[in-house]
């Protein structure tokens, strides 16, 4: 299977790397369109900031790329951000894949830290990508509301949108390469798709 992963000069790009290696899938590592194009699926991970991200992906018209594509592809945390119409991180416009506004989280207790960083659960899970009522790995300060493309949520000061499906496009806040047993089975499921 050919499965490559979209360079933009995000972090946590190679624990994805070590986690499809661990399923014996050697990915690409990729910003060529044509590559990202013909590959069997497409991962669109990432930790970062997403003006900076958005610029690097513009420069090199891989946001036109990444709206074309037909094969199932998966963006993780970051990744999911940019497949949004908007974020508040940088106030810049996005891939707009997902009919949704990324928004940063504002506590409301003490105890309510930013960045979001832990394990919590998925609930309303509506794909079969995804496993009910288990645990995965967050880190993030953003986060995206509940909206019509949700098929899982997680709960962190408010529900939002753990997970979004849409057409061929699925994506997941949680970095299912640091989820343990159920994330790579997340992962076995995308592959499997």
């Amino acid at each position: 299977m050919n499965v490559a992963i979209v360079k933009y000069n995000a972090g946590n790009i190679y624990s994805v790397i070590n986690a499809l290696r661990r399923l014996g899938i050697e990915p690409l590592l990729t910003d060529n369109a044509e590559q990202l194009r013909t590959a069997d699926r497409v991962l669109f991970p990432g930790q970062g900031e997403a003006r900076g991200a958005m610029e690097y992906l513009k420069a090199r018209r891989l946001d036109e790329v990444i709206r074309s594509l037909r094969q199932p592809v998966l963006g993780i945390c970051v990744g999911q951000q940019l497949l949004c119409k908007h974020s508040e991180e940088g106030n810049v416009d996005c891939i707009g894949i997902f009919d949704a506004e990324v928004k940063r989280f504002h506590p409301k207790r003490h105890e309510d830290k930013v960045p979001c960083m832990g394990w919590n659960r998925l609930t309303d899970v509506k794909s079969p990508l995804f496993v009910k009522d288990t645990y995965v790995y967050f880190v993030h300060s953003y986060y995206v509301p509940l909206c019509a493309d949700t098929v899982a949520t997680a709960d962190y000061i408010l529900p939002y949108s753990a997970a979004l499906q849409k057409e061929n496009f699925y994506a997941c806040q949680f970095h299912p390469e640091k989820s343990g047993t159920v994330g790579e089975q997340i992962i076995k499921n995308f592959l499997e798709l």
